[in-house]
């Protein structure tokens, strides 16, 4: 994901106040042990979540309180047309368990 240049300070506050709800849905999911990572240099934004069972956060994007937050989030980060955060699969080049 790519922040917009200067978002930073904003959009760290406006994850410190997650909504409840959106936290309940990550969380119902079996989303937990969640962070954001961002390079200043980049603006790129790269995040890691831990998940229980076969859902992912990818797959809530037709509830309405994530299609609230990619409309709140739109203005500070890049974003396809329906507001979904630009997103970029990685590919892995090493794990260990």
């Amino acid at each position: 994901m790519k922040l917009k240049p200067g978002c930073k300070e904003e959009y760290q506050k406006r994850h410190e106040a997650i909504w409840p709800e959106l936290k309940d849905l990550l969380q119902s999911s079996g989303i937990y042990d969640y962070s954001i990572f961002l390079d200043e240099e980049t603006n790129i934004l790269f995040a890691i979540q831990k998940q229980r069972g076969e859902q992912s956060s990818q797959d809530l994007g037709a509830t309405e309180v994530v299609q609230r937050w990619w409309s709140y989030m739109a203005d500070i980060m890049d974003t396809n047309p329906d507001n979904s955060p630009v997103s970029i699969p990685l590919m892995q080049v090493f794990h260990m368990d």
